[in-house]
């Protein structure tokens, strides 16, 4: 059996024969004189017994399992993005020809619901833990449909809550900095379901969470969609009406242009 032998001038490695065992000779590098060390005098390292099958050559029978690489932030990225313009095409068209310029009530549901399973599909590509492997296939279809709609239910939030607190007629009546507070909380409440389905970290899911409601946001800004800021009733009941004044003062002009010039008024 061979022996390993490291010079110690020269630091190279190399092996003997064991008939040299304990013998001395020259360094076929350096040619200065080393000793080759005794068969038990060697240092061997035995590797630790892993306890599966052998075959009778020893060698385990087990083989290692590697780790497939999946890349899912290509697949389905071209059908996400063309969903999401198609539906702000949609709500442009809505807005030109539809009633007071605005989307139907009908079309904003269909965008809120559509527009769902593309952002969380393309928001968890780019968010997902690259230390692990990703969901694929039907289990990740079913996850991303299960966060779907968590999301689209999370506006009920916006819907109902601010005109229960504040009694408002409509959720358009509330002010801008109600708005801004609410969708914080409802993107809070969309990381907390992100966290859930997909077990991504929170920070991670804000950022999922918040592509999703801000593109809403931006889908409603493009459809005509008045989201807070319009008057209530009270507002508009103490708006002066500029148009009947205008045509009061008119008619008083008129009035008192026709007095004048009536031959009663020149007798007096």
């Amino acid at each position: 059996m061979p022996i390993q032998v490291t010079c110690r001038h020269c630091l190279k490695r190399f092996q003997v024969s064991d008939k040299f065992a304990g013998k001395t000779g020259p360094c076929p590098n350096c040619k200065k004189p080393i000793e080759i060390p005794k068969a038990d005098e060697q240092v061997v390292i035995h590797a630790p017994t892993d306890g599966a099958p052998k075959d009778s050559k020893g060698v385990s029978v087990l083989k290692p399992i590697k780790r497939k690489e999946t890349d899912v932030t290509k697949s389905g990225l071209l059908i996400s993005i063309g969903s999401i313009v198609a539906v702000f095409g949609f709500a442009l068209v809505f807005r030109f020809t539809g009633e007071n310029g605005t989307a139907p009530f009908w079309a904003q549901l269909a965008g809120l619901i559509l527009l769902a399973p593309p952002l969380v599909w393309s928001g968890y590509t780019f968010l997902y833990d690259q230390e692990r492997e990703p969901y694929v296939g039907p289990e990740l279809r079913n996850r991303v449909l299960i966060c779907s709609a968590i999301f689209a239910v999370i506006w009920v939030v916006y819907a109902f809550v601010p005109s229960y607190v504040f009694e408002l007629n409509a959720p358009s009546e509330m002010s801008w900095t109600v708005f801004g507070i609410t969708l914080c909380v409802m993107i809070a409440l969309g990381a907390l379901a992100s966290a859930g389905t997909f077990e991504l970290e929170f920070f991670n899911g804000v950022i999922h969470a918040g592509l999703y409601f801000i593109v809403i946001v931006l889908l409603a800004f493009t459809s005509g969609v008045t989201l807070a800021g319009e008057p209530g009733e009270v507002d508009r009941y103490l708006e002066p009406d500029v148009s009947q004044s205008t045509i009061e003062s008119s008619s008083v002009t008129v009035t008192d242009a026709t007095v004048s010039r009536s031959p009663l008024a020149s007798l007096s």
